[in-house]
């Protein structure tokens, strides 16, 4: 069982609670002792934020390590250093992953995977059949492995009794029982076992309704940067097409720009031929050079919110495939990565700091978009 410790982030001037727990980062062909920060919408700090699915790609690629390769160094900053010599592993990238999930779950007060077998479990106990038993079977098989033994909180009897039901008689264990088949006088043993758990729960059962404490938080969405073709095809994930540097003209005020960023750019100098020279500009690169030492607008620190709204704005009114893409978002909290500017636009490439005035523009323009559909 990981250890947890509670940890929290600001974003948006908002405090994110979090757990933290012991990892390892594989880095050049070394491995380094460090904490995982996991957060109540979905982030996850592996020495950078990413959200859940890339996290899993972390876990795919070897940079949060689950597995020790024999002779390779290792340390823990400020405490040692050393080389694994027979190194053994107490859990698997999949169960990782399950594992954060539970976590984000349990720091929005939402049913785990144990949770929700606890629940199956009371199901087949109430009407025990054989598709109640197939439900608690599947249930039981969600859970972490690494998590399935504290289930029952019996450390005597561990998750026996649940594995027994969820098998059936004729089935065959896993886990601590790895190979043991049930037979049916362990069946009734396990029915014996709960009916004298059940009646203990029942009388120790207390209301611990969460209404009103907080509500739930959606996983965040991560906008992290990619160079994109000029052909205008969703990148994967599509998401990532909400980028302000996606390649999706936009009109304003008859003048058609290729990129949000384009136009944005454009704005926010003074002299017209350099706007022009922007506004045909083949790549973000040769923008960039247009605008280094161009003279801006007065008073466009000021006025730049104001600008990027209506752009984004713009984009997804004559974009609507994108504005389903927005859409899809629901009410998830959108960090937008920006290394250009990030104190202002981005939330400064890991994480720390930063405004995401990007990600929090887009949430207003999917406000209205909703709103609008809705008939608000």
């Amino acid at each position: 069982m990981a250890i947890m410790q509670p940890v929290f982030r600001e974003s948006d001037g908002e405090r994110i609670p979090g757990e933290s727990r012991p990892a390892f980062i594989r880095n050049g062909g070394s491995y380094y002792l460090t904490s995982l920060k996991i957060y109540a919408d979905g982030l996850v700090d592996c020495w950078g934020l990413v959200d859940l699915a890339g996290f899993a790609d972390r876990l795919a690629s070897g940079w949060v390590a689950t597995e020790f390769e024999a002779g390779a160094g290792a340390s823990a900053h400020g405490i040692g250093e050393w080389r694994f010599a027979d190194p053994v592993s107490y859990t698997d990238a999949d169960c990782l992953l399950a594992e954060v999930r539970d976590t984000v779950e349990e720091l929005n007060g939402r049913p785990t995977s144990s949770d929700r077998c606890l629940v199956a479990l009371e199901a087949y106990l109430a009407d025990p059949d054989e598709s109640r038993r197939a439900a608690l079977r599947a249930a039981y098989l969600e859970i972490p492995w690494t998590q399935r033994v504290y289930l029952l909180g019996d450390m005597d009897s561990k998750d026996w009794p649940v594995q027994v039901l969820a098998f059936g008689p004729g089935g065959t264990l896993t886990g601590v029982f790895e190979g043991a088949t049930v037979t049916e006088r362990q069946h009734g043993q396990a029915l014996e076992y709960f009916a004298r758990w059940t009646a203990q729960r029942e009388s120790t059962r207390a209301d611990t309704g969460l209404d009103g404490r907080w509500e739930p938080r959606a996983e965040s969405v991560v906008l992290e940067q990619r160079h994109f073709g000029n052909d205008g095809t969703r990148p994967e994930p599509p998401i990532l097409a909400l980028r302000n540097d996606f390649p999706a003209a936009v009109n304003v005020d008859g003048a058609v720009y290729p990129t949000v960023l384009h136009a944005y750019r454009a704005a926010s100098v003074a002299d017209p031929a350099a706007r022009e020279a922007i506004r045909t500009a083949e790549s973000l690169e040769q923008v960039g050079l247009l605008v280094r030492g161009t003279p801006r607008r007065p008073d466009w620190a000021v006025a730049r919110t104001a600008v990027m709204l209506r752009l984004l704005r713009a984009k997804f009114e004559q974009h609507p495939d994108l504005a389903e893409v927005l859409l899809s978002t629901g009410d998830r909290t959108i960090l937008y990565d920006d290394v250009g500017s990030p104190r202002y636009w981005g939330r400064a490439g890991a994480g720390a700091g930063g405004r995401n005035w990007a990600g929090r523009l887009l949430e207003v323009v999917r406000a209205e978009l909703c709103a609008a559909r809705a008939g608000i």
